[in-house]
C-alpha cells in the first residue's frame, strides 16, 4: 500500500510540474530517423496533437484520425518533458516514448517506438520492431497562442 501511494503522489507531482504552455493544439511534424523495420514505420508523418490536462491526467488526441490516449508523464525538468503512451490492438502492442523540449510555440524532440507482436497462445512477445522519430512541432492554437 505504502508503495502505491508513493506512486501515486510522484505522478501527481511530475504532471503538476508540466509547462503549461505544453497544452494546446500542435502540427507535429515527424522524419523516421533510424528502424529495424523500414517496411513496418513510414519515413514521415504530418499530425495534430491536442495535449490537455484534466486534474491529474494528460490526454493527447489526434482530431484526424479520432484516435485519444491518456499519457504517463515520466520525466519534467525545466522545459523538457518524456511521457509515454501504450496502446493494445489484435495480438500488436505499441509503446511510444516522446521527448520534447518546449522552446515557446514550438518543440523538437523524438518519438521512440516499439511494436510488440505478441502470441495468441500464451501471451508471449514473438516480435518487437522499433523505431525513433525526429519530432517538430508547431503550436497552432492554446493559451501562449492567444497571449501574443
Amino acid at each position: 500500500m505504502a508503495f502505491a501511494d508513493t506512486t501515486l503522489k510522484t505522478g501527481i507531482s511530475l504532471i503538476e510540474n508540466v509547462p503549461s504552455g505544453l497544452f494546446g493544439t500542435w502540427r507535429v511534424a515527424a522524419v523516421l530517423k533510424t528502424t529495424d523495420s523500414p517496411e513496418v514505420f513510414r519515413s514521415k508523418s504530418a499530425d495534430l496533437w491536442n495535449l490537455s490536462r484534466n486534474e491529474n491526467v494528460m490526454n493527447l488526441t489526434n482530431p484526424f484520425t479520432g484516435a485519444s490516449a491518456d499519457l504517463s508523464v515520466e520525466f519534467v525538468k525545466g522545459n523538457v518533458i518524456r511521457f509515454t503512451k501504450e496502446g493494445v490492438s489484435d495480438n500488436k502492442k505499441l509503446t511510444d516514448t516522446v521527448e520534447l523540449k518546449l522552446n515557446g510555440n514550438k518543440f523538437t524532440g523524438v518519438n521512440r517506438l516499439t511494436l510488440q507482436t505478441i502470441s495468441p497462445a500464451g501471451g508471449v512477445v514473438i516480435k518487437t520492431q522499433n523505431a525513433e522519430y525526429v519530432l517538430v512541432g508547431e503550436k497552432i492554437s492554446g493559451m501562449s497562442v492567444l497571449e501574443k
